[in-house]
């Protein structure tokens, strides 16, 4: 039924537990294959993927790139895009399923589907983070790629998919919907908080709305990657 697709570049340390948490949904039978994407690792990433029995791609650099070429050879109804650092949580696959039936049942219309943010950390300052992307989403219905997207082939093929950017790419998907074709699971998208500890957690919140005003302004990707880091 799902297709997951995981962009890779260097992800060995984080891949195993993203893997580990789709376990449970390919034994239900409600993941039909994982696919992952790999933009030319140099570390474990690759014999990680072939030995978890996943669909390994080889493709060009580059997230926007990496997602298509995953998806160019998914073959379930649904896709699920998900980050090489990012875990969902237990009970995400029945809210999955919930709202898979709803949108194919015609009972609401196309749409696509994403998770809350949570950083595998603890403490004042990741509960902060959390509670601001959750304003985010909330104000702008903005979610990034770091909170997954179930969205189902068609309305992925309507959209035309994802532009061949290094970066932004979840940005410039999520504005091709409109508001109503966008809805949030209460599940958690648990993702990795090692960037925010490695670089302080104030600098590299502001360091990421920084770069989305400057990708608002159409500051070229290439910039918007180097600055990323």
């Amino acid at each position: 039924m799902i297709s997951v697709v995981i962009p890779t570049f260097n992800a060995a340390p984080t891949l195993v537990h993203t893997l580990a948490s789709l376990v449970p949904a390919v034994v239900e039978g409600v993941v039909q294959e994982a696919i992952v994407a790999d933009g030319g690792s140099t570390d474990e990433t690759c014999a990680i993927a072939d030995a978890a029995g996943t669909h390994l791609v080889v493709a060009p650099r580059g997230r926007g790139t990496q997602l298509n070429a995953g998806a160019a050879i998914a073959r379930g109804d649904w896709l699920l895009f998900l980050h090489a650092d990012t875990v969902l949580e237990p009970g995400w696959i029945a809210e999955a399923q919930s709202f898979m039936e709803r949108v194919q049942s015609g009972r609401r219309l196309g749409a696509a589907a994403y998770f809350r943010f949570a950083l595998d950390d603890d403490g004042f300052m990741p509960r902060l983070m959390e509670r601001l992307v959750a304003l985010r989403c909330l104000l702008f219905a903005l979610p990034y790629g770091d909170q997954g997207l179930l969205i189902s082939r068609v309305l992925y093929d309507r959209l035309g998919g994802f532009c061949k950017l290094p970066l932004m790419e979840d940005v410039d998907l999520v504005r091709r919907l409109k508001r109503r074709e966008l809805v949030r699971l209460n599940s958690r998208a648990v993702t990795s908080a090692q960037r925010y500890q490695r670089e302080g957690y104030l600098a590299r919140g502001f360091r990421n709305l920084g770069l989305i005003l400057l990708y608002y302004l159409r500051v070229p990707s290439r910039v918007l990657t180097r600055l990323y880091g």
